[in-house]
């Protein structure tokens, strides 16, 4: 296979390898990419967040968070209940099976990232990630142009 020459192209093509890729890895755990999203949110903010934040990080509306809720508190991976210091937020728990799950994902994630730098010294790595962060930081700024 012939891959693109010029570095946005270059840069698209590996986002799609690394998600191919990372979706292979997760397509035997029953669970959404925004499933897989919202476990490891709820993970990295102490197990529990409140229902807004987590509709914030997906950048969807509230109707569709409520969907994709409904769909993982019916898999038992998180639990909604009222707050207690104001009755109309709702805050989404992880349970113990979506703990479980978000382990096995942090997992893959790991795998896939080992995949990816496979070959690489630490040095290189090193540089990559250093180079990408200055790229990250490039658009972000044209962004605000």
């Amino acid at each position: 296979m012939e891959y693109p020459k010029a570095l946005g192209p270059m840069l698209g093509c590996c986002a799609r390898l690394a998600r191919e890729r990372m979706d292979a890895r997760l397509s035997g755990c029953d669970v959404t990419p925004a499933q897989t999203h919202a476990l490891l949110y709820l993970h990295r903010h102490g197990g529990q967040a409140p229902q807004c934040e987590v509709t914030a990080f997906w950048k969807v509306k509230p109707s569709t968070a409520n969907g994709i809720l409904d769909r993982m508190e019916e898999k038992g991976l998180v639990r909604r209940t009222v707050s207690g210091s104001d009755a109309r937020k709702r805050l989404i728990t992880l349970t113990e099976k979506g703990k479980e799950q978000q382990a096995l994902f942090q997992e893959r994630l790991l795998d896939t990232e080992r995949a990816l730098l496979r070959g690489f010294t630490p040095e290189e790595e090193q540089t990559l990630r250093g180079l990408l962060d200055r790229i990250m930081r490039n658009l972000e700024e044209d962004r605000n142009l």
